[in-house]
């Protein structure tokens, strides 16, 4: 009977312990949802951040449950091409990764992103609680500030995320074969013509400067 008094206290002890645990790993678990033109080259330029894990590209932002690609790129959803970020905040805080975000678009387009047009490509932030929303808005300010033009980047309320299509994820490092005007060439060949061609780097390299984070992404 005396054991088995003395083992109740110390089982809890370690469950209260597990407890703090599993607390401090929930809280450890956190992502941002971003649109920045095609979701290859965010997904890509992210993906290098110390903090970040694996960068999902998917849709979000519009109407139609699950949507397709095709869908989302035709336009009438009202999707745009995002991807999920998560990171670890004891790595790298909220403000860095909208600091980084900002510097990583042309904030100044609205009617998409560098080759790509239309309202599937254009760049926003979506948030989903205050401090999200307090970051996002300093880094905006701070954007507008250095830049000196009007940012018209949105930060909108978050909602559904859609993942996109498997061959879509990790794009910039596929090995598989596709064929693009340039002929049959492994995605990751395809992913870089096409960066360099839809003049992506060059037109943040003109805005941003030495600030710019992800050139030749």
């Amino acid at each position: 009977m005396q054991r088995f008094t003395f083992l109740k206290p110390a089982l809890l002890a370690l469950f209260i312990c597990f407890g703090l645990v599993a607390n401090a790993q929930r809280a450890e678990a956190a992502d941002i949802v971003v649109a920045g033109g095609c979701f290859w080259c965010v997904e890509a330029d992210f993906e290098k951040v110390k903090g970040v894990g694996d960068v999902v590209s998917g849709y979000t932002g519009g109407t139609t449950k699950n949507p397709t690609y095709k869908q989302v790129t035709r336009g009438g959803t009202g999707h745009y091409e995002a991807v999920k970020i998560p990171y670890d905040p004891s790595v790298v805080s909220l403000d860095q990764l909208y600091n980084l975000f900002f510097r990583s678009i042309d904030p100044t387009d609205a009617g998409g992103q560098f080759c790509d047009r239309g309202q599937s490509y254009a760049t926003a932030i979506f948030v989903s609680n205050a401090a999200e929303k307090a970051a996002a808005e300093r880094a905006k300010a701070e954007a507008q500030q250095e830049l000196g033009q009007t940012i018209v980047t949105p930060i909108l309320q978050a909602g559904p995320f859609y993942e996109a299509e498997d061959y879509h994820q990790d794009y910039y490092k596929g090995t598989n074969r596709v064929l693009t005007r340039f002929g049959a060439v492994k995605q990751f060949d395809a992913y870089k013509r096409y960066r360099k061609g839809c003049g992506r780097d060059a037109r943040i390299e003109q805005l941003w400067g030495a600030d710019a984070p992800f050139i030749g992404g």
